[in-house]
Protein backbone atom coordinates (compact mmCIF):
# COMPACT_ATOMS: atom_id res chain seq x y z
CA UNK A 1 0.00 0.00 0.00
CA UNK A 2 1.34 3.46 -0.84
CA UNK A 3 -1.32 5.66 0.73
CA UNK A 4 -2.84 8.64 -1.07
CA UNK A 5 0.36 10.46 -2.02
CA UNK A 6 0.19 12.89 -4.92
CA UNK A 7 2.02 10.90 -7.63
CA UNK A 8 3.01 14.05 -9.54
CA UNK A 9 4.96 15.36 -6.55
CA UNK A 10 6.91 12.13 -6.15
CA UNK A 11 7.79 11.97 -9.85
CA UNK A 12 9.20 15.50 -9.77
CA UNK A 13 11.16 14.89 -6.59
CA UNK A 14 12.60 11.59 -7.75
CA UNK A 15 13.76 13.08 -11.02
CA UNK A 16 15.64 15.84 -9.20
CA UNK A 17 17.28 13.32 -6.94
CA UNK A 18 18.34 11.16 -9.85
CA UNK A 19 20.00 14.08 -11.61
CA UNK A 20 21.84 15.04 -8.42
CA UNK A 21 23.03 11.50 -7.94
CA UNK A 22 24.24 11.16 -11.50
CA UNK A 23 26.07 14.45 -11.28
CA UNK A 24 28.24 13.87 -8.27
CA UNK A 25 28.14 10.48 -6.61
CA UNK A 26 30.64 7.78 -7.32
CA UNK A 27 31.08 4.62 -5.33
CA UNK A 28 34.36 3.30 -4.03
CA UNK A 29 37.83 4.00 -5.39
CA UNK A 30 38.54 0.43 -6.46
CA UNK A 31 39.90 -0.65 -3.08
CA UNK A 32 37.47 -3.28 -1.81
CA UNK A 33 38.27 -2.36 1.80
CA UNK A 34 36.97 1.19 1.21
CA UNK A 35 33.19 1.30 1.47
CA UNK A 36 31.18 4.30 0.30
CA UNK A 37 28.57 5.43 2.82
CA UNK A 38 26.15 8.16 1.74
CA UNK A 39 24.68 10.24 4.54
CA UNK A 40 22.83 13.56 4.28
CA UNK A 41 23.32 17.25 4.94
CA UNK A 42 25.60 18.23 7.80
CA UNK A 43 22.81 20.15 9.57
CA UNK A 44 20.70 17.03 10.18
CA UNK A 45 21.24 13.75 12.03
CA UNK A 46 22.40 11.52 9.16
CA UNK A 47 25.87 13.02 8.80
CA UNK A 48 27.03 13.05 12.44
CA UNK A 49 25.51 9.60 13.00
CA UNK A 50 27.33 8.31 9.94
CA UNK A 51 30.54 9.76 11.36
CA UNK A 52 29.95 7.72 14.52
CA UNK A 53 29.48 4.61 12.40
CA UNK A 54 32.67 5.38 10.50
CA UNK A 55 34.66 5.54 13.73
CA UNK A 56 33.24 2.16 14.79
CA UNK A 57 33.67 0.36 11.48
CA UNK A 58 37.15 1.77 10.87
CA UNK A 59 38.25 0.65 14.31
CA UNK A 60 36.51 -2.72 14.57
CA UNK A 61 36.73 -4.20 11.06
CA UNK A 62 39.11 -4.43 8.12
CA UNK A 63 36.96 -1.92 6.25
CA UNK A 64 36.98 1.87 6.03
CA UNK A 65 33.82 3.92 5.54
CA UNK A 66 34.06 6.87 3.17
CA UNK A 67 31.21 9.09 4.43
CA UNK A 68 29.78 11.51 1.88
CA UNK A 69 27.38 14.39 2.49
CA UNK A 70 24.43 14.16 0.08
CA UNK A 71 20.89 15.39 -0.44
CA UNK A 72 19.79 12.43 1.74
CA UNK A 73 17.07 9.86 1.16
CA UNK A 74 15.89 10.31 -2.43
CA UNK A 75 19.39 10.95 -3.76
CA UNK A 76 20.72 8.05 -1.73
CA UNK A 77 18.32 5.43 -3.07
CA UNK A 78 19.32 6.37 -6.60
CA UNK A 79 22.98 6.01 -5.67
CA UNK A 80 22.34 2.58 -4.16
CA UNK A 81 20.30 1.49 -7.16
CA UNK A 82 23.14 2.41 -9.50
CA UNK A 83 25.60 0.78 -7.06
CA UNK A 84 27.43 4.09 -6.66
CA UNK A 85 27.19 3.70 -2.88
CA UNK A 86 27.67 0.62 -0.74
CA UNK A 87 25.58 1.83 2.20
CA UNK A 88 23.31 4.80 2.82
CA UNK A 89 20.93 6.24 5.39
CA UNK A 90 17.40 6.68 4.06
CA UNK A 91 13.83 7.07 5.27
CA UNK A 92 11.68 3.95 5.36
CA UNK A 93 8.94 5.57 3.28
CA UNK A 94 11.41 6.46 0.53
CA UNK A 95 12.75 2.88 0.61
CA UNK A 96 9.20 1.62 0.05
CA UNK A 97 8.58 4.00 -2.87
CA UNK A 98 11.89 3.15 -4.54
CA UNK A 99 11.57 -0.62 -4.14
CA UNK A 100 8.02 -0.71 -5.51
CA UNK A 101 8.79 1.67 -8.39
CA UNK A 102 6.21 4.31 -7.52
CA UNK A 103 6.81 7.42 -9.64
CA UNK A 104 10.56 7.03 -10.27
CA UNK A 105 10.45 9.17 -13.41
CA UNK A 106 14.23 9.51 -13.86
CA UNK A 107 14.56 5.71 -13.98
CA UNK A 108 11.48 5.10 -16.10
CA UNK A 109 9.41 3.91 -13.12
CA UNK A 110 11.77 0.95 -12.79
CA UNK A 111 11.43 -0.89 -9.51
CA UNK A 112 14.63 -0.61 -7.48
CA UNK A 113 14.45 -4.21 -6.38
CA UNK A 114 18.20 -4.48 -5.83
CA UNK A 115 17.83 -2.36 -2.67
CA UNK A 116 18.26 -4.27 0.57
CA UNK A 117 17.68 -3.30 4.19
CA UNK A 118 20.34 -3.46 6.89
CA UNK A 119 18.65 -2.08 10.00
CA UNK A 120 15.99 0.31 11.26
CA UNK A 121 17.48 2.93 13.56
CA UNK A 122 15.32 5.68 15.06
CA UNK A 123 12.30 7.92 14.45
CA UNK A 124 12.91 10.89 12.17
CA UNK A 125 10.73 13.59 13.59
CA UNK A 126 8.88 16.08 11.40
CA UNK A 127 9.78 19.54 12.73
CA UNK A 128 7.86 22.55 11.41
CA UNK A 129 9.75 25.59 12.68
CA UNK A 130 8.75 29.24 12.67
CA UNK A 131 9.66 32.37 14.59
CA UNK A 132 7.90 32.79 17.92
CA UNK A 133 5.00 35.19 17.53
CA UNK A 134 4.57 34.47 13.83
CA UNK A 135 0.95 33.51 14.34
CA UNK A 136 1.54 30.14 12.69
CA UNK A 137 0.20 27.55 15.13
CA UNK A 138 -1.18 24.78 12.91
CA UNK A 139 -0.28 23.24 9.56
CA UNK A 140 -3.37 24.89 8.08
CA UNK A 141 -1.87 28.29 8.99
CA UNK A 142 0.86 27.69 6.40
CA UNK A 143 -1.56 28.59 3.63
CA UNK A 144 -0.35 31.78 1.95
CA UNK A 145 3.03 31.63 3.70
CA UNK A 146 6.59 31.22 2.43
CA UNK A 147 7.58 27.69 3.42
CA UNK A 148 10.93 25.92 3.03
CA UNK A 149 10.00 22.31 2.30
CA UNK A 150 13.56 20.92 2.34
CA UNK A 151 16.36 20.47 -0.14
CA UNK A 152 15.23 19.78 -3.72
CA UNK A 153 14.55 16.08 -4.18
CA UNK A 154 14.93 15.26 -0.50
CA UNK A 155 12.80 13.00 1.66
CA UNK A 156 12.02 16.11 3.71
CA UNK A 157 10.48 17.80 0.68
CA UNK A 158 8.45 14.70 -0.07
CA UNK A 159 7.15 14.53 3.52
CA UNK A 160 6.39 18.25 3.62
CA UNK A 161 4.32 18.13 0.43
CA UNK A 162 2.48 15.03 1.68
CA UNK A 163 1.54 16.78 4.93
CA UNK A 164 0.56 20.05 3.28
CA UNK A 165 -1.60 18.23 0.74
CA UNK A 166 -3.37 16.28 3.49
CA UNK A 167 -4.02 19.58 5.30
CA UNK A 168 -5.72 20.88 2.14
CA UNK A 169 -2.87 23.17 1.08
CA UNK A 170 -2.15 22.72 -2.62
CA UNK A 171 1.02 23.77 -4.42
CA UNK A 172 -0.51 27.09 -5.51
CA UNK A 173 -1.61 27.92 -1.96
CA UNK A 174 1.86 28.74 -0.60
CA UNK A 175 5.25 29.99 -1.74
CA UNK A 176 7.59 26.98 -1.75
CA UNK A 177 11.30 27.48 -1.22
CA UNK A 178 13.95 24.76 -1.19
CA UNK A 179 17.08 24.63 0.95
CA UNK A 180 19.05 22.34 3.21
CA UNK A 181 18.42 22.45 6.97
CA UNK A 182 21.14 25.00 7.83
CA UNK A 183 20.10 27.37 5.05
CA UNK A 184 16.44 26.99 6.00
CA UNK A 185 17.30 27.94 9.59
CA UNK A 186 19.09 31.04 8.34
CA UNK A 187 16.03 31.97 6.27
CA UNK A 188 13.80 31.70 9.34
CA UNK A 189 16.23 33.78 11.40
CA UNK A 190 16.48 36.48 8.70
CA UNK A 191 12.73 36.57 8.10
CA UNK A 192 13.10 35.37 4.51
CA UNK A 193 10.78 32.41 5.18
CA UNK A 194 7.78 32.05 7.45
CA UNK A 195 8.23 28.35 8.24
CA UNK A 196 10.49 25.43 7.40
CA UNK A 197 10.28 21.65 7.53
CA UNK A 198 13.17 19.75 9.08
CA UNK A 199 12.98 15.94 9.20
CA UNK A 200 15.58 14.66 11.66
CA UNK A 201 15.88 12.96 14.99
CA UNK A 202 15.59 15.47 17.78
CA UNK A 203 17.56 17.42 18.72
CA UNK A 204 18.38 18.47 15.16
CA UNK A 205 21.57 20.52 15.05
CA UNK A 206 20.20 23.16 12.68
CA UNK A 207 17.16 23.74 14.90
CA UNK A 208 19.30 23.81 18.06
CA UNK A 209 21.56 26.45 16.56
CA UNK A 210 18.61 28.53 15.37
CA UNK A 211 16.95 28.39 18.80
CA UNK A 212 20.08 29.79 20.49
CA UNK A 213 19.93 32.90 18.29
CA UNK A 214 16.23 33.37 17.58
CA UNK A 215 13.02 32.83 19.54
CA UNK A 216 11.36 29.94 17.72
CA UNK A 217 8.16 27.96 17.87
CA UNK A 218 7.39 24.46 16.65
CA UNK A 219 4.11 24.02 14.79
CA UNK A 220 2.05 21.09 16.02
CA UNK A 221 0.81 18.34 13.74
CA UNK A 222 -1.95 17.19 16.05
CA UNK A 223 -5.57 16.21 16.40
CA UNK A 224 -7.56 15.43 13.27
CA UNK A 225 -4.75 16.66 11.04
CA UNK A 226 -2.33 14.14 12.51
CA UNK A 227 -4.87 11.35 12.15
CA UNK A 228 -5.48 12.32 8.52
CA UNK A 229 -1.75 12.42 7.80
CA UNK A 230 -1.30 8.91 9.22
CA UNK A 231 -4.38 7.64 7.37
CA UNK A 232 -3.10 9.00 4.05
CA UNK A 233 0.41 7.58 4.44
CA UNK A 234 0.90 4.49 6.57
CA UNK A 235 4.64 5.12 7.13
CA UNK A 236 3.93 8.12 9.39
CA UNK A 237 3.71 7.40 13.13
CA UNK A 238 2.81 9.51 16.14
CA UNK A 239 5.73 11.37 17.68
CA UNK A 240 6.39 14.13 20.19
CA UNK A 241 9.22 16.63 20.58
CA UNK A 242 9.71 16.79 24.37
CA UNK A 243 9.58 20.10 26.19
CA UNK A 244 12.93 21.91 26.48
CA UNK A 245 14.51 19.96 23.62
CA UNK A 246 15.09 23.39 22.09
CA UNK A 247 15.63 26.72 23.83
CA UNK A 248 12.34 28.50 24.34
CA UNK A 249 10.11 25.55 23.44
CA UNK A 250 8.80 24.81 26.92
CA UNK A 251 5.95 22.40 26.16
CA UNK A 252 5.72 19.04 24.41
CA UNK A 253 4.93 19.42 20.70
CA UNK A 254 2.86 16.71 19.00
CA UNK A 255 3.91 15.73 15.49
CA UNK A 256 4.61 12.68 13.32
CA UNK A 257 7.73 10.81 12.26
CA UNK A 258 9.12 8.39 9.72
CA UNK A 259 11.85 5.84 10.43
CA UNK A 260 15.54 6.20 9.60
CA UNK A 261 17.25 3.06 8.33
CA UNK A 262 20.53 1.78 6.91
CA UNK A 263 20.22 0.40 3.38
CA UNK A 264 22.55 -1.30 0.93
CA UNK A 265 22.16 -3.18 -2.35
CA UNK A 266 22.33 -6.82 -3.31
CA UNK A 267 25.73 -6.42 -4.98
CA UNK A 268 27.52 -5.83 -1.66
CA UNK A 269 29.16 -9.01 -0.38
CA UNK A 270 27.34 -10.82 2.42
CA UNK A 271 30.46 -10.94 4.60
CA UNK A 272 30.93 -7.18 4.27
CA UNK A 273 27.37 -6.38 5.31
CA UNK A 274 27.50 -8.80 8.22
CA UNK A 275 30.80 -7.33 9.47
CA UNK A 276 29.51 -3.74 9.27
CA UNK A 277 26.18 -4.61 10.90
CA UNK A 278 27.85 -6.54 13.71
CA UNK A 279 30.40 -3.80 14.37
CA UNK A 280 27.71 -1.15 14.71
CA UNK A 281 25.37 -3.09 16.98
CA UNK A 282 28.17 -4.50 19.15
CA UNK A 283 29.55 -1.00 19.78
CA UNK A 284 26.49 1.16 20.39
CA UNK A 285 28.20 2.71 23.42
CA UNK A 286 30.30 4.63 20.88
CA UNK A 287 27.24 6.14 19.18
CA UNK A 288 26.47 9.72 20.23
CA UNK A 289 23.41 10.37 18.03
CA UNK A 290 19.97 8.87 18.79
CA UNK A 291 21.67 6.14 20.81
CA UNK A 292 18.63 5.78 23.06
CA UNK A 293 16.60 4.47 20.10
CA UNK A 294 19.11 2.28 18.27
CA UNK A 295 18.90 -1.31 19.46
CA UNK A 296 19.28 -4.75 17.91
CA UNK A 297 15.82 -5.72 19.20
CA UNK A 298 14.15 -2.99 17.12
CA UNK A 299 16.45 -3.22 14.11
CA UNK A 300 13.78 -4.85 11.94
CA UNK A 301 10.85 -2.65 13.05
CA UNK A 302 9.20 -0.87 10.14
CA UNK A 303 11.58 -2.46 7.62
CA UNK A 304 9.83 -1.96 4.25
CA UNK A 305 12.20 -3.98 2.03
CA UNK A 306 13.96 -7.35 2.18
CA UNK A 307 16.95 -7.58 4.51
CA UNK A 308 20.35 -8.14 2.96
CA UNK A 309 21.52 -11.69 3.77
CA UNK A 310 24.54 -10.27 5.60
CA UNK A 311 22.36 -8.19 7.89
CA UNK A 312 19.98 -11.11 8.34
CA UNK A 313 22.89 -13.37 9.35
CA UNK A 314 23.68 -11.06 12.26
CA UNK A 315 20.22 -9.86 13.26
CA UNK A 316 18.62 -13.31 13.21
Amino acid sequence: MVGHINRRNFIALSGAAGVAGLAGCLGGDGDESNLSWHAGGQGGTYYPLSSDFKTIVDGETEYTLQVQSTGASLENVGNLFREEADFALIQNDVAHFAYTGVGIDELGDEEMTNLRGVASLYPETIHVITQAGSGIETVEDLEGQTVVTGAPGSGTQLNALQILETAGIEEDDFDEQNADFDTAADQIQDGDADAAFVVAGWPAGSVENLATNTDISLVEIAGDTREDVMDDAEWFAEDTVPADTYDGVESDVETVSVQAMIATHEGVDEAVVEAVTEAIFENLDDVSQKEEFIDVDSAQDGMPIDLHPGAEAYLD
